[in-house]
Formats: C-alpha cells, structure tokens, sequence
C-alpha cells in the first residue's frame, strides 16, 4: 500500500478505539450508578434494574440490522448515525428527571452503541488487508479491555467526589470528537443495490426472539416459574428463534446470513468463542462477587484488584496481533489457553484470608494467556469470509455473542445459587446443639454476647445467628471455588476445539 494509504488505515482504527472505548466504558460504569439513582427517582430496586434491562435488550435487537444498513447506507455514515446516537442518548440520559425518561434515554443510547461494535468491526476488515487484520484487532482489543478494567475505579472517584450525572456526560465530548474525526477521516465503503424485498419476517422474529430470550435469561435467578409471564415469554423468545433461523436460511435476501457458518474456520471460530465466554465468566462475574461479598471490598477496591489482569491482557493483545498475522491462529491461542488454563484452576482455591496480591498476580498471568488467546481465536473466523460480507457476518458475530453472554451468566449464576444452598444445607446438617462441640461453641459465645447485657435468651439467638452467618459465608466460598472450576473445565473444551483449527497462515487462508 502506499504510504498515504497506510497512514488512513491507522487513523481510521483510532476513530473507531473511540467508538468502542467509550461504549464499552460506559457499560462498565452505569452498574455503579444504579443505587445512587433509586435514592434519585425515589424507585426499587426491580425499577432501576430498567436501566440496564432496556439497554441490554435494544442493543441486542438492533444488532442483526447492522449488515443490511452497512450494505444500503455505507459504513461511514452508519458509523457517524451509531455514535452520534450513543452520544445523544449519552447527554439525554444524564438529564433525565425521572425513572421513565432514563430508560427511555438509554435505549437511544442501546441503539448507537448496538450497531458501533459490528460496524466498527467492519471497517477493521474493510481497510486492512488480510495479513494486518492481528494487528489492527489487537490494538481494538486493548481498547475493549482497558474501558472496563477503568470502569470501576474511574466511576468509584466520580461518585464519591463529583456528581453521578458525569458518567453519561463523560460520553459526550468523546463522541462528538469522534464523530467530527469520522467525518472527516473516514471513506464511504461503496454501497450495495439493495435486491429483493427486505427481511421483516426476519426482523420480527429476530426482535422478538432476541427481546424475550434476553429478557428472561437476565431475570432467571430471580424468576418465580409461578408466575405465568416468564414461561410465555420465555416459549415466545424460543419459538421466534426457530422462525428466524427458518426463514434466515430459505430467503433470498436474509437479515442475517445463516449460510456464512457454512465456512469451517469461522463455524468452529464462533464455537469456539462461545466456550470461551463461558469460561471467562470465572474472572469477570464470579471474582468481583468474591471480592465483593466474601472479602467485603468495595466495587473501586475490586476494580483496582482486577486492573491487572486487563492491563496484562492489554498489554499482550497487540503482541498477539503480530504473532497471529506471522504464523496463524493456532500456534499463538492454543499457548494462551493454557496459561489461562493454569490461572484459571489456581483461582479455584480461594477463601476468605486469600491474599490479595496473590489474587492479583493470579489474574495478571490469567490475563496475559487471556491477551493470547482471544484476538486470534476471533480474527481467524472472520479472515476466512470474503470481503462483500464481512458486514453481515459482523452482525452475525455480535449477535451470537450478545445471546451466549446471556446464556453464560444465566449458567453461571444458577450454578453459584444451586450450590451455595446445597453447600449450606450439606454443612447445616452436623450444626444443631446435639452436636457436643457445636453445642460448646454456642454456650461460649453466649456467654460473650451476655456480658454486653443480653438476656440468656437473646444471647442464645445471637450465637446461633453468628454460627449461621459463618455456614452461609462458607457455603458461599465453596460455590465460589466449585463455579470457577466449572469454567475450568470450560477452558479444556476450549483446548481441545482450538487443537481442530488449521494451521495455516493468513496470506494462505486468504488464497484459499
């Protein structure tokens, strides 16, 4: 390429890091706002939750437009419409006056920042040629980690000194120095004649699915299956998907291009991808409630707790864009996952006096087989697509991510319920005053509590609560332990799919 060329390919990844830091940014900061705003709107706590239910949902329904409107609009200008919507309900959202207006405000926001990551993904592939492709992505990728490995300490300083309106507000100077730099540095792609007629059964079915699969899958630990709604909803969702995968695969003209999975490297890439999402559940849902519920530390302590690992990943990505652009996917994950392998199984040992530089030095070698493993395992999927429809098979990525995510926390948090109760009820068995030493304990710390004043009675109460807070606490540290090695297992899967990728390199992928 020439050097003018090449100078555009750099600055137009820099538009969209903007894009992408600041969406996902902002996902990792609104979770900590939402205690501060149900004392604001005077809600509860099932209210408030809207604010993030609304966003998850009209992101994921938007996302599967996004390679019908890369193809009919451009890429550019779909790009400058996503963050200039993102910035919008940025803004909006931080003067909302009530609950109503907040969820409202977020879902315009949900829309921008639904179509930026598929279309920011698009322009990586349209812009870099097949041999740059690591490079590039794992420069997006240390973008995509630093946002939330920020998140809580930056949203922590915000609500403890300054008002919690800034954390939508911080969006906006971003974005619209993005969308100036976007317009001025970004080439239109060129646009397809739409044929045929468009997809709505397509994009019912999809919206449909996707909303109410969603929707019941952030809800599932929570749900009272007595309650008629849910199992309507869910068998809707169900249903709408079959539809949509039914129609997707017999249109001319499909909303989302089933058909690229026809293509064995990206097939076995979004395979393989998923597994990963699970398995990464360990360190980005189950380690922040350890930290936060068994060692009792805040969201910005957790957060300072887990910089580490992002920073390391971060640091590797780019490294493992090179590498991958050298000698393919293969040679460059298969090392990652088993150092993520090995971070991952000496997490499942924790308890409540675990160290917490050991914890932080764990999660940093996590984080550094993590930076390895990823980029390629993602990049090589998308190399083996021809060029005319990596819009559509972006669309197509993110939407599988966006329902195997949910699917992932659902797995995740069901286990962690399942087995903290159990844990509780298996440990609760030997704890009744029969038991001599359980009997010894209680009396001693009766006596404790009866020197404060307590009533013989009161006392005994206590003591019996004090010994069943410790069983609760103990019971959670081994679901704890028991989920993590549960994505462990997760992690071998992993392996042993990424071992079925082909070795090859990406001039030799591209040819083929």
């Amino acid at each position: 390429m020439k050097k003018h060329d090449n100078a555009y390919k750099w600055l137009a990844l820099f538009v969209v890091l903007i894009g992408t830091f600041m969406s996902v940014l902002s996902s990792s900061l609104i979770n900590l706002a939402l205690p501060k705003m149900m004392s604001v709107f005077g809600v509860t706590l099932s209210g408030i939750t809207w604010v993030v239910t609304a966003y998850t949902l009209a992101m994921g329904a938007v996302v599967p437009l996004t390679g019908f409107l890369s193809d009919t609009i451009g890429i550019k200008k779909l790009y400058m419409i996503a963050l200039s919507m993102f910035t919008l309900g940025s803004a909006l959202s931080g003067m909302s006056w009530s609950l109503s207006a907040m969820v409202m405000f977020r879902v315009v926001q949900a829309i921008g920042g639904g179509l930026m990551s598929p279309v920011g993904m698009s322009i990586v592939y349209a812009i870099f040629p097949v041999e740059e492709r690591g490079r590039a992505l794992g420069l997006w990728g240390v973008a995509a980690l630093a946002a939330p490995a920020l998140g809580p300490t930056l949203g922590g300083y915000i609500l403890s000194h300054l008002d919690w309106r800034l954390l939508f507000y911080i969006n906006v100077p971003i974005g619209i120095f993005g969308v100036i730099f976007a317009a001025f540095l970004l080439k239109e792609t060129e646009k397809k004649p739409f044929e045929g007629n468009f997809d709505m059964i397509g994009f019912v079915t999809s919206v449909m699915g996707i909303v109410c699969t969603l929707y019941v899958l952030g809800k599932w630990s929570t749900i009272n299956w007595q309650e008629a709604h849910y199992p309507i909803l869910l068998t809707i969702g169900i249903f709408s998907l079959i539809l949509f995968v039914v129609n997707e695969l017999t249109h001319t003209n499909p909303l989302l291009d089933l058909r690229i999975f026809k293509l064995y490297d990206y097939a076995l890439s979004q395979i393989i991808s998923c597994v990963l999402v699970l398995a990464l559940m360990g360190g980005s849902y189950i380690l922040p409630l350890y930290l936060q519920n068994a060692k009792g530390l805040s969201a910005m302590q957790s957060g300072l707790i887990m910089l580490p690992s992002a920073l390391s990943a971060a640091i590797t990505m780019p490294i493992s864009g090179a590498l991958f652009d050298k000698f393919g996917a293969k040679v460059v994950s298969i090392p990652g996952l088993f150092i993520l392998l090995w971070g991952s199984y000496h997490l499942t040992y924790l308890s409540a006096d675990t160290a917490n530089s050991t914890i932080m030095l764990v999660s940093f070698i996590r984080g550094f087989g993590l930076g390895l493993a990823m980029m390629p395992i993602n990049t090589v999927g998308m190399n083996a697509v021809p060029l005319h429809l990596t819009g559509r098979a972006s669309a197509l990525t993110n939407t599988v991510k966006n329902i195997f995510s949910s699917i992932s926390v659902t797995i995740v948090a069901t286990l962690m319920t399942t087995a903290t109760n159990n844990n509780y009820a298996r440990l609760s068995e030997d704890m009744t005053l029969s038991n001599q030493a359980v009997a010894d304990t209680i009396k001693q710390m009766q006596g404790l509590y009866m020197t404060s004043g307590m009533s013989s009675a009161d006392a005994q109460a206590s003591a019996m609560s004090s010994i069943a807070g410790l069983l609760q606490k103990q019971a959670y540290l081994d679901a704890v332990n028991y989920t993590i090695a549960f994505t462990v297992i997760a992690i071998l899967i992993t392996i042993f799919l990424a071992f079925m990728m082909k070795a090859r390199k990406q001039k030799e992928i591209y040819k083929a």
